[in-house]
């Protein structure tokens, strides 16, 4: 009988400091290692429901009160792009992807486990600009009314809501390796800029709002919890 109280009694002990792993701590500090990343679409570019690869693309800061977590991040990406407009064999574009945003939201844990999955929800701003020139891909149109070549330039700009789930994995205490995914839906203001690079360089300007539902399956990252409450 003894040796099944003492039993119980370790289980539960281990139980309760197994359920305060990281929820010690005030706040900490995440890196994103990896993102597949939905893209704001260019113009009427084809596939763009296709997913970009970015790496170390975000940082955020989170508070932990009890089993809440409030966030405060944001992401950067600066590179070039290739793409089709309207069709492979219609024009092509090539020139540079600049897309930041900043986020401001909360998760709450389900536990304090060594596994911790979470949901979440952000609201943020975010920006998207694309720069480059795009030519005729049409062999035979280029052949019946020339071809002249374009200078292009898109930006939105506008408001995110997010939903985020998510699952942390605690190999010590003062150290997360999370896994998470969200829906951006995005509203934003769009300003489109065509350039001919004819003899009178004539300029088309349209502008639009739109929204947007930009999925981002996968982000990868470690996180590192600091300001100890012990």
């Amino acid at each position: 009988m003894k040796k099944t109280l003492l039993l119980i009694v370790f289980l539960f002990t281990t139980v309760a400091a197994f359920s305060q792993i990281n929820g010690d701590y005030n706040y900490s500090i995440s890196v994103r290692g990896y993102s597949a990343m939905q893209m704001p679409k260019i113009f009427n570019e084809s596939n763009s429901d296709k997913f970009t690869d970015a790496y170390f693309n975000g940082l955020m800061v989170k508070f932990n009160d009890n089993q809440i977590n409030y966030r405060l991040g944001g992401t950067f990406y600066n590179k070039s792009k290739k793409f089709f407009n309207e069709c492979e064999t219609c024009e092509e574009a090539n020139g540079k992807l600049l897309d930041y945003s900043f986020k401001l939201g909360f998760e709450k844990n389900f536990n304090y486990s060594r596994i911790q999955p979470y949901f979440g929800f952000d609201i943020g701003y975010r920006y998207s600009r694309f720069r480059g020139s795009q030519e005729n891909r049409n062999e035979l149109r280029a052949r019946s009314m020339g071809s002249v070549a374009e200078d292009l330039e898109s930006t939105k700009s506008g408001i995110l809501a997010s939903p985020v789930l998510g699952v942390k994995i605690n190999p010590i205490p003062e150290i997360s390796i999370f896994v998470e995914g969200d829906l951006d839906l995005f509203y934003s203001f769009e300003k489109q800029k065509t350039i001919l690079q004819d003899i009178s360089n004539t300029q088309v300007v349209n502008n639009d709002r739109k929204t947007e539902f930009l999925l981002n399956p996968f982000s990868v990252g470690i996180q590192i919890h600091l300001g100890s409450n012990k």
